[in-house]
């Protein structure tokens, strides 16, 4: 599609942009979320520790977050088309190159080139839906492309660990190397080009984004509740389920299935109530206030039942903070248009540092507890333990900030 589009999208044109966007979405989580089916594999093949580990599936969200603000002011000039295209030829190199991998190093700048290669699939989409769709629909069509991610998340563990014994590792990430590619070409055939607007009187720069009141209210939850959540069901479900529940990897790995099946299952929910939501003018910041509560309880039984806590229970965590993920779309409406892009860039940044920061500091403070005479599983509650204060703080500077973005 070559002409440019400034105003909101018909249904039909809606339809197909957000399926070409969410094809490439799709891929993008399936590769975010295999190093947690992968996590044995790659452990036994290059003699992983817990640090490792976590260095290894956090250098995804570091190359993630490296791109952040430069894509923001981007995704704002160029628009979502350019953008993503660009950025997905560094994906399939990203993919291709952890394939060929023959030590930790290179996995980690793989996995760090790839993080930089997939991580305008969600912002662009984001960016064009807050001008091309309503309000309602901006809530409706987020919440649902992260209800794709799910997706991509759900087919990174059983079918990865069936197809592990057939395929290898390796074959599989040559495979999504392809499968990227051709989201390309989807996304060039069907996205509308970005039709230039001027500014106005919105300021260049972040300096007005960073310093935003209801911005740096939300940033502890994203940073701690959102980004832990990522990191529990990317990497540390898996060693947690095999380490301190007992299960096997194919266990783990069908856990971390329904874990994902059920983080697809309420983003489609959301997606749904979330327009009846707002005609009934309840907003993020009471559905946050409301809910958080109930995901810190949820980790906290985690953490209290621990060998007992299995499936079930990391699948209550992580359906109990999908909640955090209204903050994204609350974030960006709370900017005008033109400043779009670099407000959801930014608390994107925030975010995935936040999952960076998390991955590894649960690895880290896994083998440092060992180092302390705790037992492996003791070490995984006081990992999480720590995750639970600092979700705690996160909820409380939330509470102590303006209570409404109207003023924006």
């Amino acid at each position: 599609m070559n002409t440019p589009v400034s105003a909101v999208l018909s249904r039909p044109v809606a339809v197909m942009v957000f399926l070409a966007f969410a094809f490439a979405y799709f891929f993008s989580a399936l590769v975010r979320g295999s190093t947690a089916t992968l996590s044995p594999a790659l452990t036994a093949e290059f003699g992983l520790n817990a640090r490792d580990l976590g260095l290894l599936a956090g250098g995804y969200f570091l190359g993630f977050s490296f791109t952040q603000l430069p894509l923001g002011a981007w995704l704002d000039r160029h628009g979502p088309k350019r953008v993503v295209l660009g950025f997905l030829f560094v994906a399939v190199a990203g993919c291709a190159a952890f394939a060929l991998a023959d030590s930790f190093s290179g996995l980690l700048v793989a996995r760090v080139l790839t993080g930089v290669g997939v991580s305008a699939c969600l912002m662009a989409p984001l960016t064009g839906y807050r001008r091309w769709l309503t309000p309602a629909a901006q809530m409706r069509a987020n919440s649902w492309m992260l209800m794709t991610g799910s997706l991509g998340m759900v087919a990174s563990t059983l079918p990865v660990q069936w197809l592990l014994p057939i395929t290898g590792w390796r074959p599989l990430f040559l495979a999504l190397a392809v499968l990227l590619a051709v989201s390309m070409i989807i996304v060039a055939w069907k996205v509308p080009r970005w039709d230039v607007q001027p500014h106005g009187d919105a300021p260049a720069g972040y300096g007005a984004i960073w310093r935003h009141p209801y911005f740096r209210k939300m940033m502890p939850l994203g940073f701690f509740c959102y980004g832990g959540l990522l990191a529990v069901q990317t990497l540390w479900a898996v060693p947690w389920m095999v380490k301190v529940a007992g299960y096997t990897p194919l266990a783990a790995a069908t856990g971390l299935f329904a874990v994902n099946v059920s983080m697809l299952c309420t983003f489609w929910t959301w997606g749904m109530v979330n327009p009846w939501l707002a005609r009934r003018g309840i907003d993020a910041d009471r559905l946050l206030t409301w809910c958080v509560p109930v995901h810190l309880l949820c980790l906290l039984g985690i953490i209290v039942a621990g060998p007992r806590a299995g499936a079930l229970a990391l699948a209550l965590y992580c359906v109990s903070c999908t909640v955090v993920a209204q903050a994204h779309p609350a974030v960006g409406l709370a900017f005008p248009a033109a400043l779009a892009g670099r407000a959801l860039s930014a608390y994107n940044l925030v975010i995935f540092v936040g999952v960076f920061a998390v991955q590894w500091g649960i690895g880290l403070s896994i083998d440092g507890f060992k180092a302390m005479g705790l037992s492996e599983p003791q070490a995984f509650r006081a990992a999480l333990a720590l995750l639970l204060v600092c979700c705690v703080g996160a909820y409380g500077w939330f509470l102590a900030g303006k209570p409404h973005n109207r003023d924006s």
